[in-house]
């Protein structure tokens, strides 16, 4: 299943969807013609950027020429550990006014997502986002409009709608070889990180780290949530990390969230960083299913995680057991966000990942938490284009 679509196909699938913004502003959002390749600035030169950087230099389109970290000497390590031949600088504001670039990658800290995509926006440059591209709905909402202004496109993280076995289950739906669809369920949990604090402080949480996955994966399989249920708790109220030693949780590490979609579908996710898992957080070998769908004539079992998938059992049969498909996975890697949105803005093919379904799953995250604090059930007002196969 290919990712990508045609702009004649894409325009007509959007009209569709109802979905303005990609309709009305396609034109303005590739490159100048002129320049053969789409040049990149890298914010955040921690661990992610290890699978970001190698995987941006596989593409003929891209060219890495700034990278940043405040803590600068990481800057300095990635640009020579992948002989990127970059400019390095230790802050977002001396990197906007230095070398020029198209589209700014940011891997930072969740906590810091949302005002450094500001400030790039605000300087004429596109976004693309690791998860979850704001802090709040609002904030989000405001770096959409903004982009919207400004001709500009913003992209969130995660990518897990590129994969070939996302494909074959949203077919598998849409072609109702599932019947109707009832339920669905998805998980992804280990024992938390240790490298960094800012995974427990406020801002951060199992949610926009983990559950954003399943969550990314759900409503792009069954369509917009139309409101949230949610409790969420800390486990351990202390942790011992790297970077600061013992530290207080502040944010959730376990979440159960109910998630109510149209046609009377229901899914819930659990995630949490307090959960025993022998594959580890790489989840190596997992041959586990992480995501399943359940509909009267049929039901799906994603297997291994969402974000790193190794295929998809399918029963549709009263008498033979169900069968594995889509094992391929198609050159798709959880960390090719970037580069295949930067490459649709040199091609003017639309990528199937698209900032509202960024924008809903972040509202989705916090309704959660204000349903787990008032006990409410919270409507929800965000949506996009769906189904997006």
């Amino acid at each position: 299943m290919e990712n990508n679509i045609s702009r004649q196909d894409f325009l007509k699938q959007s009209a569709l969807a109802g979905s303005a913004f990609l309709l009305s502003s396609l034109e303005g959002f590739a490159i100048e013609a002129k320049s053969a390749k789409l040049s990149v600035a890298i914010i955040g030169c921690g661990s992610v950027s290890n699978r970001y950087i190698p995987h941006l230099q596989t593409s003929s389109m891209i060219e890495i020429v700034s990278l940043c970290d405040i803590k600068y000497e990481r800057a300095i390590e990635q640009n020579n550990k992948y002989n990127v031949k970059a400019q390095t600088y230790s802050d977002i504001d001396a990197m906007l006014a230095g070398v020029p670039f198209d589209m700014m990658i940011t891997l930072t800290n969740m906590q810091v997502h949302g005002e450094l995509n500001k400030k790039a926006l605000t300087a004429g440059k596109h976004v693309w986002s690791e998860k979850p591209m704001a802090n709040t709905y609002a904030e989000g909402k405001s770096l959409l409009d903004l982009a919207k202004q400004k001709n500009l496109r913003l992209w969130g993280a995660p990518a897990v709608v590129n994969s070939p076995q996302f494909a074959f289950m949203s077919k598998c739906i849409q072609e109702g070889k599932l019947g109707k669809v009832a339920s669905a369920h998805g998980q992804y949990g280990h024992t938390g990180p240790t490298w960094s604090a800012f995974f427990y402080e406020k801002g951060g949480g199992s949610m926009p780290d983990l559950g954003v996955y399943n969550i990314a994966t759900l409503t792009g399989l069954l369509g917009p949530a139309r409101s949230v249920m949610a409790m969420t708790s800390i486990v351990n109220p202390e942790r011992t990390v790297d970077d600061k030693g013992l530290i207080k949780v502040e944010a959730e590490d376990n979440a159960h969230i109910l998630l109510e979609h149209d046609k009377g579908v229901i899914s819930h996710v659990m995630c949490g960083f307090n959960y025993f898992d022998p594959h580890g957080h790489e989840a190596k070998g997992q041959e586990l299913h992480s995501i399943q769908v359940y509909g009267d004539k049929a039901n799906m079992r994603l297997i291994g995680y969402d974000w790193e998938t190794n295929g998809v059992y399918l029963d549709d049969s009263w008498d033979e057991p169900g069968r594995l498909y889509e094992q391929e996975s198609g050159g798709y890697m959880w960390q090719e966000g970037a580069t295949r949105v930067g490459e649709s803005l040199v091609t003017h093919v639309e990528p199937r990942i698209h900032v509202e379904h960024a924008l809903h799953v972040l509202e989705i995250i916090e309704a959660s938490r204000a349903s787990s604090s008032t006990g409410r059930k919270i409507p929800l007002k965000s949506k996009f284009g769906w189904p997006m196969v």
